[in-house]
């Protein structure tokens, strides 16, 4: 599901609100530190959401692998799905939430 375009001008104003040393340490933090070692301490059952089609968080390198490291999490995968679900599909996010919650 594509964003409209109200949403790509929000996203895109709220980055530009960000300083340039922030956002650059941001990018090293996301690319260049290892935190495999913190989900592995979730001891609660936990749900992922991840489009599959995400192109600023390839769901390989996140969602896949966060999915075998938390030991009891649940892996929902949204076909087509790109960044930001949780706006750009918040009607089917927030009922998947909400089922994982009551479940």
């Amino acid at each position: 599901m594509a964003p409209n375009e109200g949403l790509q001008e929000n996203f895109r104003r709220i980055g530009l609100q960000g300083g340039i040393k922030g956002q650059y340490d941001c990018v090293h933090e996301f690319s260049e530190v290892d935190y495999t070692e913190d989900p592995s301490r979730i001891d609660r059952p936990t749900l992922i959401i991840h489009g599959d089609d995400d192109q600023i968080v390839p769901i390989e390198a996140s969602a896949h692998r966060a999915a075998e490291i938390v030991s009891d999490a649940t892996l929902k995968v949204y076909e087509g799905g790109s960044y930001g679900l949780a706006e750009i599909d918040a009607d089917r996010f927030n009922a998947d939430v909400l089922a994982f919650i009551q479940s």
